[in-house]
């Protein structure tokens, strides 16, 4: 039995590629988790993995994170015009939730601040069982609105709104207030937390799985192009931060002053990898915004596909020595230079593409 943490990037409908890595790491039960620090769809699909632990098995976190991404795709989340109809015919269908979040706040498209993620989340998650039964160790990020910070719920604070507010995305849904403070996506500020889970976790290993790709070589031009890769880098500039942290924490930190200090476990924590990105990333951006079934299923084949070739490849490592140099990994373009390359198109889920992925059950 190895002990292992996980840390779940946020993606919107992309982190179906990090269910289908949890459902396949749930049928090694040579690993046991420990704490699971999480960030939007991450949170969610932690909430759905620690859920179903805390109800007595792993075949109940695989069910349990099976349905919320069925409910997910039924409720539309977060198709616009299911918040609102009279924006059908505006837009193309395909193009209608980018188009109307630049063109009108939610506060305005959506007045009454409806969100079919908190009847998913609610239906299918007891946050009483969570915060008491889960073998699970949770941290819930979100994004202060008034000073940008974030802050990470654990312990009694996991609730639905919790996991909202981590989720949050302020072009499409209205903030989430809790405790009298408003919170948004924590993308924007811990995608996911690194630097807490592996300086307070008394486990030594943390599997990173990423869904946002890491690595953009083609030039944005169009307008559309130039959001996206302006999406991209925000919300993968907090988890560029904690790996210069760890980073510098292993440059600086040798020999006794290893053993002593709040962030000297940094540098000894043991990181391994999952990376979607290469997945994620030939697929449309505004795919991420739009829960469609096919595409869901087929990041979920290519998650289960990763993750078993990571037990195949990486498993006999875990709680002896890491198997990503992160350094090495994220920063590629100040140490070997990365030269743009001309546009192409973003590629669509096409049949052939979704029979090499496995459908969920």
């Amino acid at each position: 039995m190895a002990d292992i943490n996980l840390a779940l990037q946020g993606g919107g409908a992309h982190g179906a590629f990090t269910w289908g890595v949890l459902d396949r790491l749930l049928e090694d039960e040579t690993l046991h988790f420990g704490w699971i620090s999480a960030t939007s769809a991450g949170a969610v699909n932690a909430v759905a993995f620690a859920a179903g632990l805390a109800e007595g098995s792993r075949e109940k976190a695989r069910e349990k994170m099976y349905k919320i991404w069925q409910a997910i795709y039924q409720a539309g989340v977060p198709d616009l015009t299911r918040l609102n109809p009279f924006l059908n015919g505006l837009v193309r269908p395909s193009q209608l939730t980018t188009h109307i979040a630049t063109m009108l706040s939610p506060y305005e498209f959506n007045p009454l601040g409806f969100d079919p993620l908190r009847r998913v989340i609610t239906d299918h998650v007891d946050f009483d069982l969570v915060r008491t039964k889960s073998p699970v160790e949770l941290l819930i990020a979100a994004t202060h609105v008034a000073t940008g910070r974030a802050r990470l719920f654990r312990h009694d604070e996991i609730s639905v709104e919790a996991v909202l507010a981590s989720a949050c995305l302020p072009i499409l849904h209205h903030a989430v207030e809790i405790e009298g403070s408003a919170y948004w996506d924590g993308g924007f500020s811990a995608n996911p937390d690194l630097v807490t889970l592996a300086s307070e976790s008394p486990v030594s290993d943390t599997l990173l799985v990423m869904v946002a790709s890491r690595v953009n070589t083609r030039l944005p031009t169009t307008a559309r192009d130039i959001s996206n890769h302006a999406n991209r880098l925000t919300f993968n500039a907090p988890l560029l931060r904690d790996i210069e942290v760890i980073t510098s924490v292993r440059e600086t930190c040798t020999g006794a002053l290893l053993t002593k200090g709040r962030l000297a476990p940094l540098g000894r924590h043991r990181f391994h990898l999952i990376d979607g990105g290469p997945i994620t990333g030939t697929l449309n951006p505004e795919t991420s915004l739009k829960p469609d079934w096919d595409m869901i299923t087929y990041l979920h084949g290519a998650g289960r596909d990763h993750a078993d070739k990571w037990l195949g490849v990486a498993r006999s490592a875990v709680g002896r020595l890491e198997t990503v140099d992160l350094a090495k990994y994220f920063f590629p373009a100040v140490d070997e230079g990365v030269s743009f390359r001309p546009a192409t198109p973003a590629k669509r889920v096409t049949a052939k593409r979704r029979a090499a992925g496995r459908r969920a059950k």
